[in-house]
């Protein structure tokens, strides 16, 4: 007896697609509650706190290498018997949020947050953070992370952002972290200050310039190459390695910038 199996074996996909299987089977371990969890005296518990991406765009592949060592561990840990739980969130990341929308409505829009007024503005970056926070979480569930979802927060949540402060006050006390004075990008177009990956570095053929400091009672002097010559006139000191031989007997002498002496 001879059967046609023609529509069977066209109905059967001739590859693996990942969109098909993924998806089922992540739902599936959402359904049913595999990756929540609770506090269970029984159990030691394990906790993991994803270091929230930011709502300016995409994940990248450094948000994917992260979520996968996590998730190893937090995997590891709950087939070993632990209460394992590994939280999810997003952080606001303020400033650069507020320059990718800005950006965004100059390139819709062509107006300014300073167009639309502040309240307006607001308006925009919350619907940014809906839009693009709920692309991470999607796009982290295609990775199959095993994050607990029921728990997931963000860090402008109320109750939150006072247990931040909390935290950094606390740090702040015993001497853990503490504020300083640094240099910043600043952007002259949105009048703030800038992340470094929020720039778009241009390279530029640059010139190096020598500066000869005369030294004080001699003919003379020690050459510094820069590419900031403008800087000299705000020196106050020119620094040698000290176990540089060449420069040995120069030390604790000064040198001159323009009508001025500065120590070497």
């Amino acid at each position: 007896m001879v059967t046609d199996t023609t529509n069977e074996t066209d109905s059967k996909p001739s590859a693996y697609s990942p969109q098909d299987i993924e998806s089922k089977w992540y739902d599936y371990w959402e359904d049913n509650g595999f990756f929540n969890s609770s506090v269970n005296p029984s159990k030691k518990p394990h906790t993991i706190m994803m270091p929230p991406p930011n709502v300016t765009g995409r994940l990248h592949m450094g948000h994917a290498l992260q979520s996968t060592i996590q998730d190893i561990l937090t995997r590891m840990r709950r087939m070993q018997g632990y209460e394992s739980l590994w939280m999810p969130g997003m952080d606001h990341a303020g400033i650069a949020t507020q320059n990718v929308v800005e950006k965004a409505l100059k390139k819709s829009d062509r107006v300014t947050r300073h167009d639309i007024g502040r309240e307006a503005f607001i308006d925009r970056v919350w619907k940014w953070k809906e839009e693009y926070g709920g692309i991470i979480v999607d796009q982290s569930k295609k990775l199959g992370v095993s994050c607990d979802w029921d728990r997931q927060r963000f860090t402008m949540d109320e109750g939150l952002t006072r247990a931040v402060q909390e935290a950094f006050v606390g740090l702040y006390n015993d001497n853990l972290i503490y504020r300083g004075n640094y240099l910043v990008n600043w952007c002259p177009v949105d009048q703030t200050a800038l992340s470094d990956e929020e720039v778009d570095n241009v390279e530029r053929d640059g010139t190096l310039w020598y500066i000869r400091y005369p030294i004080e009672d001699s003919d003379d002097f020690i050459t510094v190459a820069t590419t900031r010559p403008e800087t000299m006139f705000g020196d106050s000191a020119v620094a040698v390695h000290p176990d540089d031989e060449r420069y040995a007997d120069l030390v604790g002498r000064k040198v001159g910038v323009r009508f001025f002496f500065i120590w070497l």
